[in-house]
């Protein structure tokens, strides 16, 4: 048996390209199915755990699945801003408690989401160095995104303009990096944090100007009338905040009337959150409650179904890719028809040419399913990687 593995062998690697072209397909033929079922299961776990463990998301009404992307997973377009108020309102029913989120600037391809320091709380966050934000300007990071640009805490980090030519004004804002946060396989290694007044400042609602009582200022000064100092179009805009400066920002109108993207609800127990949605079933509501976990159910319900038809078509085309492989073997017997009949003529049985060639087959079906088996278990082990740097 063994001198027939070793002629098996040496025909494949002398006809290597073949071989190889060979092993790939039936390899691929045997992960694709295999291979989409554990990725849509392990980003199905991974979708599910998220939406569980958070009760309720109350955004403008729309579409569900939008502001579920957008709360949890920091994806998608950004919801339709509501304002702060919607915060206190829940606050007030005394049925849950209430996280302010506001994600709709970004710093390179990274979510800066303002929220208040429950959140991080709420989803058990923990600080690899650092503190969390405190003041005016501060922000933490998630591991990726630490990791990804490079930056650590002292460093600091700038908001992307939304628009090349902002013509109302709106600087980016340079943030200084307090603390850096633990890897937690979730959207949130992905984020920028920072308070709701800090986002507030980089959408133009507060900003800050020099001192124009200083003697240093008098060149901005237009006029001093009554005590009052009355500036011109050269006063400088911060877009850092600073130790010297922080006193000086200020906010125009009122907070609740401010914009955030979504409130998440935690309910204090099951009763209360079914109290809180009857509180947003009138018609007139312009607000909408979701349980996030219902939204991703029908998500994964039309993952599924697409699945199916996947794995339709990967049939299919794993059936041809098999009939070629056999035709493949069938040419290659006709092409060694001369090289069959002279080992029938130095004495070779037929059942050994039988078995030299059925050896053959045998080694190029195992290598396929051997690969198949070692690229299932990578996505196994790196599927949830994967998952969190595409979807993510």
């Amino acid at each position: 048996m063994g001198d027939m593995i070793y002629m098996a062998w040496r025909y494949l690697v002398y006809n290597r390209i073949k071989t190889a072209i060979l092993i790939l397909s039936i390899a691929l033929i045997a992960f694709l199915p295999i291979g989409l079922n554990v990725l849509v299961s392990q980003s199905s776990e991974s979708l599910t755990v998220r939406a569980m463990s958070t009760p309720l998301v109350i955004g403008e009404k729309g579409s569900p699945l939008e502001l579920t992307l957008n709360s949890l997973y920091f994806e998608s377009n950004t919801p339709p801003e509501i304002s702060y108020s919607q915060v206190q309102r829940v606050n007030e029913t005394n049925l849950a408690n209430a996280i302010p989120l506001y994600n709709r600037f970004r710093s390179k391809e990274f979510p800066i989401v303002g929220t208040s320091i429950d959140y991080l709380d709420f989803r058990n966050l923990k600080l690899a160095q650092g503190r969390k934000m405190a003041l005016l300007g501060e922000c933490i990071l998630g591991g990726a995104v630490a990791e990804s640009l490079g930056l650590s805490v002292g460093d600091s980090i700038i908001s992307t303009p939304e628009s090349a030519f902002d013509l109302a004004g709106i600087y980016p804002l340079k943030m200084q990096i307090v603390g850096v946060l633990e890897y937690s396989g979730t959207p949130d290694d992905r984020a920028i944090f920072t308070d709701l007044k800090t986002t507030w400042i980089i959408s133009g609602l507060a900003h800050g100007h020099q001192d124009l009582a200083k003697p240093e200022a008098a060149t901005h000064v237009r006029e001093k009338e009554n005590g009052n100092i009355i500036a011109n179009a050269s006063v400088v805009n911060y877009n850092e905040i600073t130790d010297e400066n922080r006193d000086s920002f200020h906010f125009h109108g009122d907070p609740s009337t401010f914009p955030i993207t979504a409130v998440i609800a935690l309910p204090h127990d099951t009763k209360s959150g079914t109290l809180l949605q009857g509180k947003y079933l009138a018609d007139t509501e312009r607000m909408q409650i979701i349980r996030p976990s219902q939204v991703v159910d029908d998500l994964l319900e039309t993952i599924l179904t697409i699945q199916q038809y996947i794995l339709a078509g990967a049939a299919l085309t794993g059936g041809s890719t098999i009939m070629t492989a056999i035709l493949v073997f069938v040419l290659s017997l006709r092409l060694r028809h001369s090289e069959i009949e002279t080992m029938h003529r130095i004495g070779v049985p037929n059942h050994r040419v039988i078995a030299l060639l059925g050896t053959e087959i045998a080694v190029v079906l195992i290598s396929g399913i051997v690969l198949a088996a070692i690229l299932t278990l990578l996505l196994a082990r790196y599927g949830n990687f994967l998952i969190h740097n595409l979807l993510f």
